[in-house]
């Protein structure tokens, strides 16, 4: 036998050594590198398991696809505003009865006056927000022209001797009877946003926007007569949330940029004016940014609104345990009730608070830009608006960075007045965001029995005879 014969292997072997049993020397296998030593699988290749760092970035890549997929369904806007005012609501009747309960008992009311108060207007608001989403748009745009002449007749009957009343230094309210006000300054609002939007929707079917004098008539003199209006009862705080009502509108409506300069310069000019023949409204221009009470404690209810938001810390010193509202922050359930949520349940809470905020403001700009109905696109957009520059105002004056104005913080902070409208305005957005592209075959798919009909259609039938 050759030498060689003896080196190949043969039989049964050979198939398994695979290509060591070609001729030639024999060739001695190399050791494979332990995985996770330096080798190409240890480094996150294609050939093995990846290391950490190859990990933690496919999970972050995969997270942020898997998010961008969530906000880009149809649905999404609809369930932010559904979820972010129920959220805000809820939470607000909490806070209102622990900001409240020592302001009720200094008044020799029951501990749970304002909260009941409060309670019943969610309620009625609850009533109000369903009529609106189900409410058709036509229903709507006929409903704008009465509401805003019903504003109108309640704001100049505020101002008739004996009907209206004052309240803290504002001559706004009209007495119901026993312990309701109505404040027709906040259905003023609603009314703007729904007249404002059917005008500028008909001048756009019409193609009458792209000259000035439509975009700036009517609907420039007639906010103006409402502020003026308002003004006379010395609200200052509503007047601002109105002026961005109105730059809202002309800005979604495409209003050339010098044309809304003007607009707002001659807005700013009236709001100096206004300022410089007050001195109760140039006290509170002075209060911007003050740690003291300075003299005769002007600045009293700005520096203690700060005491307890630095009281809360991270965490907040416990529901009910405010110190602030036993006496010595003003309005601890209304304008400064956003103080005692940063009080009692710390910069947690407050940071919740402003993330809801911003949920239902992107939700309200995703439906109006994204609706193809104009007059949908101009009330979305005043919704929005409305709602997020109010919020702004109240919590830029709890922090000190903008003067006191005297505006509740919406859907959250005490007031039937301001609730009501409120909601009402929120059952428009869930209306308009139900009307999104693919939204309704979305709902219509979530309904029992329709998903099971569907998958049900497509089974094949199998022939007769088949097991």
């Amino acid at each position: 036998m050759h030498a060689d014969d003896i080196l190949r292997p043969s039989g049964p072997w050979t198939a398994l050594r695979g290509p060591v049993a070609r001729s030639g020397p024999a060739r001695t296998a190399r050791p494979r590198p332990a995985a996770g030593r330096g080798g190409g699988a240890g480094r996150g290749g294609p050939g093995g398991p990846r290391g950490p760092r190859g990990t933690l970035l496919g999970g972050l890549r995969q997270l942020h696809r898997r998010a961008k997929r969530a906000w880009d369904r149809p649905l999404t806007a609809y369930y932010l505003v559904m979820g972010g005012s129920l959220l805000i609501t809820v939470l607000g009747l909490v806070m209102v009865y622990s900001a409240s309960q020592i302001k009720a008992l200094q008044n020799g009311l029951p501990p749970t006056f304002f909260f009941r108060k409060q309670l019943l207007a969610a309620a009625i608001g609850t009533v109000m927000l369903l009529l609106a989403a189900r409410m058709p748009v036509r229903l709507l745009r006929v409903f704008a022209y009465p509401a805003l002449a019903g504003s109108l007749f309640l704001l100049c009957l505020v101002q008739v001797p004996g009907i209206g009343e004052t309240i803290n230094g504002n001559t706004n309210w009209i007495s119901l009877g026993g312990p309701f006000q109505l404040q027709p300054s906040e259905f003023a609002k609603l009314a703007l946003v729904l007249w404002g939007a059917d005008l500028l929707a008909r001048k756009q079917s019409k193609k009458l926007l792209t000259q000035w004098k439509h975009l700036l008539v009517p609907l420039v003199p007639v906010t103006f007569v409402l502020l003026g209006l308002i003004m006379l009862g010395g609200d200052m705080g509503t007047t601002v949330v109105l002026t961005t009502v109105l730059l809202g509108l002309l800005w979604v409506a495409g209003a050339p940029t010098r044309l809304f300069a003007g607009v707002f310069g001659v807005t700013a000019v009236l709001a100096v004016l206004f300022i410089k023949t007050s001195a109760n409204r140039m006290s509170r221009l002075a209060c911007i940014g003050a740690t003291d009470p300075g003299d005769h404690d002007q600045c009293w209810q700005a520096v203690h609104g700060i005491y307890a938001l630095a009281n809360g810390g991270w965490f907040g010193a416990g529901l009910g345990a405010s110190v602030e509202k036993w006496g010595e922050l003003p309005e601890p359930h209304t304008d400064f009730i956003f103080a005692i949520t940063g009080e009692e349940l710390g910069l947690a809470g407050t940071l919740s608070v402003l993330a809801l905020f911003a949920a239902l403001g992107y939700a309200g700009i995703r439906v109006a830009g994204r609706t193809e109905d104009p007059f949908v696109r101009y009330a979305a957009g005043g919704v929005t608006t409305w709602i997020t520059a109010q919020a702004v105002v109240n919590i830029g004056a709890v922090l000190g960075l903008l003067p006191i104005a005297g505006v509740p913080l919406p859907l959250f902070s005490y007031g039937g007045s301001a609730l009501l409208p409120t909601m009402f305005a929120i059952g428009l957005l869930i209306a308009f965001a139900r009307d999104e592209p693919g939204a309704r075959a979305a709902l219509a798919m979530r309904q029992p029995g329709v998903r099971w009909k569907t998958m049900r259609r497509r089974v094949k039938k199998r022939p007769s005879g088949e097991r």
